[in-house]
């Protein structure tokens, strides 16, 4: 970066050293009216701990003292709005610090002049605090739950004046500056106001407004000057490997989803079809030179591709800034600025307005549980644990090599609840899917013995986590009603999808991830030996309805050399297709909300690659595009038929037919919606087709064929039932009737009973 903020100490301006200094002809330092040698010392050399002591104006006897640093200066005077004279001020130090008298307190600006040129400006040090009473009474509890509209950086109107509020925490620190163009990057010019009950420093910067770039000069609790520090509650950030802040106003964006909210707050998820597209911003789809889309860009293509292939939600994984694209946002850096790699603040809000005006909701993945250790970011923040544990055994995770957030800590846990609202209420989201929620539960997450501390009774659970994570969710559903929670866990954690007053987390809903590992293990068997691994597909009914669900085929099964879900599928081109297009169908009519990672709607061939496009050619294969109809289809049936969706959490929504048949690999089960709607699915998961099985049914009469992924239309061999199967006697699997139902191979067909 061309300018000062990579380095760890504001050089001075030239007329501010002592070199530059002593070439001005004819000047020279005069005595001080009220300050000591010392004083002025400290004041030029961004010692002092307390300038708006000192700078600014302030009564002395029966005059007012004005007095200003201004490095570059040779002359100073006090003017009023209008430009008139009041004062001129004498040099008191040859670094650039002015004194002058006036007879009463009255509004001022700064004209100077110096290098031939003349300017005018209003002294920050001229300006009462933003912050009040009550922001210290919340800060200080740790409940204030809009910190983000009073921490951060803020264009506002003060005192008559426009300019931008900082305001930081950082309260071991012995001095926080404030550094930008506005003062060519020197510390020692905006050094910031610490409110001392609460160790938020905060200045407001009259002149200053959107788009100014900045950050923190820190002076930590050893005296020693740390490296520059990128705003903790920054709205906005360079492009990256830039790391400075940027002002923005996330505010005043004319939102058109009113309808959409009031629809989502009335809504039950638990109940509602809830079919989420996870995607990564910058791998979807690329412009043809390779570079990135816009986040106007992809609304445009992205909206109307989740309409029309069924999706309800898109979820996107971590928005947030973040320094390293290979982390694909995992290591955020700004939590509460949407990343700079596709577009401002702005740009962003119009995204999800546009998926709102679509009825897509957006769910963002949130990341409360670690954050990396670049010099710029949270860590060691004012020169101590601030924001994660001193004790590596609580405060550093070895699988990642970040830092963990102090939630023992009030002001922490008040940052993260606030980040979690900020998206919420800012930027609308609809929902967060919180990361690596495993790894905060348990103090021995991947460590060793020895390598952890027990919680005070003994224990190996993060108590201040678990208090954390349910204060979380319950302010998240009290403040904004409709919006969802969702914990990606992977333990057998009790209740995490369970309201808090039962003991429960309180989250909306759990990732199944025994679901998908048990299955895709199953799956990738060849089928002659399925048969002895038949408990794989049926073993996850036995806690389906212990959580609220979502089966989730995420961007963690097409990584790290595990292939493509296609890749994973034994047999020949068209086997692997084929049960591919059979498991599908059968997650779709399995009971929970589904989640499919992008490239997978079309059995995109590699496993995904952050650092380009997916493949989108592979679509001119009939196969592929047969996947890719089919899933539009799933979608479509699984939003229309209410017993796939109504009680995709409740035990009475599901019952099996057929769930001991491993010699056959075929399973069947029922749907049902509590109001007389059902659906039955069937899956063969060996390439032998079965032209009369003999198969139960709940009810008799016609039953339709709602889906058969055989079907020519998905690229399958056009075995089916002719368009459905009557049900009469005898009975069979505990129903009344049963129909000879014709399985074609590695398939899964969907029944819908209609009398």
């Amino acid at each position: 970066m061309p300018r000062r903020k990579k380095t760890e100490s504001a050089p001075a301006s030239p007329a501010a050293t002592p070199v530059a200094a002593k070439k001005k002809a004819g000047r020279k330092a005069v005595a001080p009216l009220t300050l000591s040698a010392d004083v002025a010392q400290a004041l030029v050399e961004g010692r002092h701990r307390d300038p708006f002591a000192v700078l600014g104006i302030h009564r002395v006897g029966r005059t007012f003292a004005v007095r200003a640093f201004v490095p570059g200066a040779a002359s100073l005077e006090v003017v009023d709005a209008e430009g008139a004279v009041l004062a001129t001020l004498a040099c008191t130090h040859p670094y650039g610090l002015f004194e002058g008298a006036l007879t009463k307190r009255v509004p001022y600006r700064l004209r100077a002049t110096g290098g031939g040129v003349t300017w005018t400006s209003d002294d920050a040090y001229a300006f009462g605090p933003v912050l009040g009473p009550m922001d210290d009474w919340l800060i200080g509890e740790g409940t204030h739950a809009n910190l983000y509209d009073r921490l951060g950086a803020h264009v506002i109107e003060h005192e008559g004046v426009r300019g931008v509020h900082f305001a930081v925490w950082a309260p071991n620190a012995q001095r926080v500056s404030v550094v930008a163009d506005f003062n060519m990057w020197d510390g020692r010019r905006h050094v910031m106001r610490l409110r001392h009950s609460t160790g938020v420093w905060e200045i407001f910067v009259p002149g200053a407004g959107e788009g100014t770039c900045y950050k923190y000069e820190v002076v930590g609790a050893a005296g020693a000057l740390l490296p520059l520090k990128s705003d903790p509650v920054g709205f906005g950030a360079e492009f990256r490997p830039a790391t400075g802040s940027v002002v923005r106003d996330t505010s005043a964006f004319a939102w058109t989803d009113a309808g959409w909210l009031t629809e989502r707050a009335a809504r039950d998820h638990r109940r509602a079809p809830m079919s989420v597209y996870e995607m990564h911003l910058g791998s979807w789809r690329r412009h043809v030179d390779g570079n990135w889309l816009g986040y106007d860009a992809i609304a445009e293509q992205l909206v109307p591709y989740l309409v029309e292939f069924g999706f309800t939600h898109v979820e996107l994984m971590p928005v947030h800034e973040h320094p390293l694209d290979a982390s694909w946002g995992y290591q955020p850096i700004g939590l509460f600025a949407p990343t700079s790699r596709f577009g401002d603040p702005v740009a962003f809000a119009r995204f999800v307005d546009r998926c709102h005006a679509a009825g897509i909701g957006v769910i963002i993945d949130w990341v409360p549980a670690h954050f990396p250790v670049d010099a710029h970011g949270l860590a060691q923040f004012d020169g101590t644990a601030l924001y994660e544990h001193e004790d590596p055994r609580l405060g550093f995770h070895p699988d990642w090599n970040t830092a963990i957030f102090n939630f023992g800590r009030r002001e922490v846990v008040n940052y993260l609840i606030a980040n979690a609202l900020f998206w919420l209420d800012r930027y609308h989201v609809d929902g967060l899917r919180v990361d690596a929620v495993a790894s905060m539960l348990y103090l021995d997450y991947s460590r060793q013995a020895g390598e952890w501390l027990p919680n005070h009774l003994g224990g190996r659970e993060n108590l201040e986590a678990v208090a954390f994570l349910k204060r979380l969710n319950e302010t998240v559903y009290a403040r904004h009603p409709g919006a969802m929670t969702i914990a990606e866990e992977s333990t057998a954690w009790p209740g995490v999808s369970h309201p808090t007053f039962n003991g429960g987390l309180g989250f909306g809903f759990k990732w199944n991830m025994g679901w998908m590992h048990d299955t895709l293990t199953y799956m990738a068997e060849d089928p002659v030996h399925r048969r002895w691994h038949h408990d794989k597909m049926t073993f996850g009914l036995m806690y389906a309805f212990t959580e609220n669900f979502v089966l989730p085929l995420s961007h963690d099964e097409v990584v790290h050399g595990k292939g493509s879900l296609l890749d994973r599928m034994p047999g020949d081109a068209w086997q692997q297709f084929a049960a591919l297009r059979a498991y599908y169908a059968f997650m779709w009519a399995y009971p929970g909300k589904k989640l499919l990672f992008m490239g997978q709607e079309f059995a995109q061939g590699r496993e995904w690659n952050f650092d380009g496009q997916l493949e989108w050619g592979q679509l001119d294969t009939g196969w592929h595009k047969g996947v890719q109809t089919l899933v539009r289809d799933c979608n479509r049936w699984y939003r229309a038929e209410h017993a796939l969706h109504a009680r995709d959490c409740e035990a009475d929504g599901f019952r099996w037919i057929v769930v001991d048949d491993a010699a056959h690999s075929v399973y069947a089960w029922a749907r049902f919606d509590g109001a007389g709607r059902t659906v039955v699915a069937i899956s063969n998961f060996t390439p032998v087709p079965r032209a009369t099985y003999r198969l139960g049914l709940p009810h008799g009469g016609h039953w339709r064929e709602l889906l058969n992924t055989d079907a020519a239309i998905y690229g399958g061999s056009n075995t089916g039932n002719a368009g459905g199967v009557q049900a009469e006697g005898p009975p069979s699997h505990g129903f009344p009737c049963s129909a000879a139902v014709t399985l074609p191979p590695l398939s899964t067909v969907w029944l819908v009973h209609e009398g």
